[in-house]
C-alpha cells in the first residue's frame, strides 16, 4: 500500500470559509483559522482511492495543486478509481469537478464518488451556511458515477471499510483501508491534526464537539495497538503519523 499526500497548501480560512493561501509575505498578518487541505492518494493492489478531493486550489499559471501533484508521481486523474467524501463542506469536495469551455465535467473521470445521503440532506438544509459551496455541490451530485451511501457502517470493498460516526458534522463518515497486514485510518475533520491528539477539547466549530472528542479518545486507543497509519487533512506539517 502506498500513501501519497496532495496537500495543497497551508491556508486562512475567515469567519465567513474564505480560504487565503498563507506565504511569507503574509504569515504574520492574516487572520482567521490556519489548517491545511491535504487529500490523500492511497493506491493498492485493487485501486487508487483518493480521500476527499480538496479546494481546487490552482497555481498561477491556472493549473490545480492537485493535479501538478499527481503528474510528479506519474499518475493520471484517469487512473483513480474511488473517490471516498468524508463529508461535504466545500474544502473537502471543490476539487472534485471543474469547469470546461463544455460545461462542468469530474476532476477524476474514471473514479465512482462515494456520498452519504444523509450528510447531503443535512447540508440542502443548510443553504446560506458558507461552508458549503452549493454551486459546485449541485453540479457534483449530478454526477453519473455517484455511489449513494446511507448504511451507518459497512464495506465498500475487501480492502475499504466506513462508519458514519458525525462529530464535525452529523453524518461524517471515516474509512479504514486494510492490506498486508497495514491499516490507514482517515478521520476527517473529526482528527484533522496530531495536536487533537494532545489536546482532548471539545471543539465548538464542530457539529458535536464533545462526540468528536471522545472518538479521537477511542481511535487513539486503537491506533496505538493497531499501529494504524493515521492520515491528517488539516495538520500544518504532518500528513501521516502513527502513534
Amino acid at each position: 500500500m502506498k500513501i501519497i499526500p496532495l496537500k495543497e497548501g497551508n491556508f486562512s480560512a475567515s469567519r465567513t470559509k474564505d480560504f487565503t493561501l498563507l506565504t511569507d509575505e503574509n504569515f504574520d498578518t492574516i487572520k482567521g483559522i490556519r489548517m491545511s487541505v491535504q487529500p490523500f492518494l492511497v493506491i493498492t493492489e485493487h485501486d487508487y482511492i483518493l480521500l476527499d478531493a480538496g479546494i481546487g486550489w490552482k497555481n498561477t499559471d491556472g493549473k490545480t495543486v492537485v493535479s501538478e501533484l499527481l503528474e510528479k508521481e506519474n499518475i493520471r486523474p484517469e487512473q483513480i478509481t474511488r473517490l471516498l467524501l468524508s463529508h461535504l463542506h466545500k474544502d473537502h469536495i471543490d476539487g472534485s469537478i471543474q469547469k470546461t469551455d463544455n460545461g462542468f465535467v469530474p476532476t477524476f473521470p474514471n473514479a465512482q464518488i462515494y456520498i452519504q445521503k444523509r450528510e447531503l440532506a443535512f447540508a440542502m438544509e443548510n443553504k446560506g451556511n458558507p461552508s458549503f459551496d452549493f454551486d459546485i455541490l449541485e453540479k457534483l451530485i449530478t454526477l453519473p458515477d455517484i455511489v449513494w451511501m446511507d448504511e451507518d457502517q459497512g464495506k465498500i470493498s475487501d480492502e475499504i471499510s466506513f462508519e458514519v460516526v458525525g462529530g464535525h458534522t452529523p453524518f461524517m463518515q471515516v474509512f479504514w483501508i486494510r492490506e498486508n497486514d497495514e491499516t490507514v485510518f482517515y478521520g476527517a475533520d473529526d482528527l484533522p491534526q496530531e495536536s487533537y491528539l494532545k489536546y482532548h477539547l471539545a471543539y465548538k466549530s464542530d457539529f458535536d464537539g464533545r462526540k468528536a472528542m471522545e472518538l479521537r479518545l477511542e481511535w487513539q486507543k486503537k491506533a496505538a495497538e493497531e499501529q494504524w497509519k493515521i492520515l491528517l487533512y488539516h495538520d500544518l506539517d504532518k500528513a501521516v503519523i502513527q502513534i
